[in-house]
């Protein structure tokens, strides 16, 4: 796509070792892929095709015998037009050959069950209280996901990925984006130089970044184990509620409280755009694979707030 600047590609000297994390990591290969960046300054890998191997992460984490949650909301029309293509999608891709819960919160539990979903994995369902706009509802999820780890996750899962409903699983979405703490980079940012980057820029906002960040990450997806997820969704709700008390609203809502956590306490472990791409951007050399793609949008639709 017109307008996108060469991505830094990360030099590694040789003799290079990541930051000491989960032993498969040590596994990497990141110097496969000469062509895009493949760790972070703070030598976190990003991970991309082609430096990792997907059966030797499975076998290394069949061994610890982990369950993985995820937590998708769909509100409004969102459940009518994407949840139950998001779900199939990944009952095939995501953590494929892995015991997985879906945490699926809705505002219309008889809708829900009406749609009979029957997948190959356990699905809990929460029914949610309706809000008057959508920026609500996405900033509402940080407070529900955190709730739901202390009541449900914590002790039934290992790792806890958190994702937007408009989206389906196209590829292999497996163990090697685990990791304590995990963030996206955004499709539409990651060649862009940081002055593009739209963190928040009112002082009076708990979002509030002074100096540009590391990356610009996209909260349709983040992760890691339930510990760290719990950390990141507390700290994003109680940002957005200290707005709320001021009568302020961060510029991307919840994703631009995402960024100045992630700006603050760094990730282990950051997914390259193959993992939530957008096919509008175009065709791109260094995206050989879509793992995760996001759906046409119809906003006309979907924000309707009935």
């Amino acid at each position: 796509m017109e307008g996108f600047l060469p991505m830094d590609v990360c030099h590694l000297p040789k003799g290079f070792q990541l930051k000491p994390g989960n032993h498969v990591d040590n596994s990497l290969d990141l110097w496969t892929r000469t062509d895009v960046q493949t760790c972070t300054q703070w030598k976190a890998p990003i991970i991309w095709d082609g430096i990792f191997n997907p059966i030797y992460y499975d076998e290394m984490y069949k061994k610890q015998n982990i369950v993985i949650g995820l937590t998708v909301f769909a509100v409004g029309k969102y459940l009518d037009l994407f949840l139950e293509g998001f779900l199939v999608s990944a009952d095939e891709h995501f953590m494929p050959g892995f015991s997985v819960i879906y945490y699926v919160f809705v505002d219309d539990l008889p809708k829900l069950e009406e749609m009979k979903l029957g997948g190959r994995r356990k699905i809990k369902s929460f029914e949610i209280e309706k809000h008057k706009r959508w920026q609500d509802i996405s900033m509402f999820r940080m407070k529900a996901i955190s709730k739901l780890i202390e009541n449900h996750i914590k002790h039934e899962a290992n790792y806890v990925f958190c994702f937007d409903v408009d989206q389906r699983f196209e590829g292999r979405f497996g163990t090697e984006a685990l990791s304590e703490s995990v963030a996206l980079l955004h499709a539409w940012y990651y060649r862009r130089p940081k002055y593009w980057y739209t963190y928040d820029s009112n002082p009076h906002s708990a979002a509030y970044m002074s100096t540009k960040g590391d990356f610009y990450y996209h909260a349709a997806v983040f992760g890691g184990t339930w510990q760290s997820v719990k950390n990141l969704t507390e700290s994003c709700s109680q940002g957005i509620m200290q707005d709320k008390q001021k009568n302020v609203e961060a510029v991307w809502h919840d994703e631009s409280h995402l960024n100045k956590y992630f700006w603050l306490h760094k990730p282990t472990k950051v997914l390259s755009p193959e993992y939530c791409w957008d096919q509008k951007i175009g065709w791109r050399r260094d995206i050989h694979v879509f793992r995760l793609l996001w759906a046409k949008k119809q906003y006309s639709l979907s924000r309707q707030i009935d």
